[in-house]
């Protein structure tokens, strides 16, 4: 029986409650977890359950994702047959509504040469650690038209169905009324037997300000860590060649996330620091996440703050936000002490 599966990666989605995350990317390439993107875990997961062919189909600020991903090489999808594959929108954002039918259906000509016989259809922003091919078993066991994957009740916008029909979905949109794989799930007199499948690992959809800082920090409970990096299942991501962190003598850190390129002179607590962060002498970082390149200097206070790509924090500065409300600084910003006062 063919059991092979083709990866379809929805990012078209646009969400305001990402704020100044997304104002110059698109929500699948936020930075997450020290060293990922947030497309990184459900492309691994396909790449993991031997889909070696997937398909992105961004829509909005897609230039930091495409230089993210490349090749595919990180995924080992830069190959001569199938591999990864973009398909930007032809839809500007004043259409941005338009369901991801009609894009699809603008590349149909890929779905009919797919040798693909099911596909998996994922949203970006999910942060979870799942073996698709033990979901497609579920599928042909049920006899399934669609499979709707759900956590704790709740959708995670991931589905499974055979290619042949999703192709004849989406080239007949216009007249079934059908936007989305989620409108065709969602119609309880559509006709197609839908299943439920409930993954009973750990899961996050990031889409809001709140839930990414909540998310993130849960990442540091050694539990969540083991359930989303696992040995046999890696998380892959674009591989950047940096020195170690190096830790001054006055440094002190407790139960943190620390990438690699990274200098700590002062206090970090509870803390997720990305990438070639300078933490300067006599500051101290609390519940916080700092991305790529953020240089914080000396005798500063960040408590509850999310800093972006590139913030630079002058000496002297003190900026606090709240466990369910945290502070978030643009990228690119220069915070100074004088500005906070």
């Amino acid at each position: 029986m063919n059991k092979s599966m083709l990866g379809i990666i929805d990012a078209t989605i646009h969400n305001e409650e990402m704020k100044e995350l997304t104002f110059k990317r698109s929500i699948a390439a936020v930075p997450f977890g020290g060293r990922y993107r947030l497309i990184d875990f459900v492309l691994s997961n396909m790449v993991n359950s031997e889909i070696q062919s997937v398909a992105i189909f961004p829509r909005f600020q897609y230039r930091s994702l495409m230089d993210h991903l490349g090749s595919g090489k990180q995924w080992d999808l830069d190959r001569k047959r199938d591999g990864l594959f973009f398909f930007p929108s032809s839809v500007g954002e004043v259409d941005g509504n338009t369901g991801s039918f009609q894009h699809f259906k603008e590349n149909e000509d890929f779905f009919l040469r797919s040798t693909q016989k099911y596909v998996v259809i994922s949203n970006s922003y999910t942060v979870c650690n799942m073996n698709f091919k033990v979901m497609l078993e579920r599928h042909l066991n049920n006899r399934c038209d669609i499979t709707h994957v759900l956590h704790q009740e709740e959708s995670m916008d991931i589905y499974i169905l055979e290619k042949d029909l999703l192709v004849k979905l989406f080239m007949n949109y216009e007249k079934n009324g059908y936007g989305s794989i989620m409108d065709v799930v969602h119609d309880m007199n559509s006709g197609y037997k839908v299943c439920n499948y409930e993954f009973t690992g750990y899961a996050a959809v990031i889409d809001s300000i709140e839930s990414y800082y909540k998310h993130s920090l849960e990442l540091l409970n050694p539990s969540v860590w083991q359930e989303v990096f696992k040995k046999n299942q890696p998380i892959l991501t674009k591989v950047k060649d940096e020195p170690p962190t190096s830790y001054g003598k006055d440094a002190y850190v407790k139960n943190c996330m620390i990438a690699n390129g990274a200098i700590i002179e002062g206090h970090v607590e509870n803390s997720i620091i990305f990438r070639g962060v300078k933490v300067g002498k006599g500051t101290v970082i609390k519940n916080s996440i700092v991305m790529q390149k953020g240089v914080i200097g000396s005798n500063c206070v960040l408590e509850s703050v999310i800093l972006d790509k590139d913030v630079k924090v002058e000496d002297g500065t003190a900026i606090t936000g709240k466990l369910d409300s945290p502070y978030l600084v643009r990228k690119g910003t220069v915070q100074g002490a004088l500005m906070n006062s």
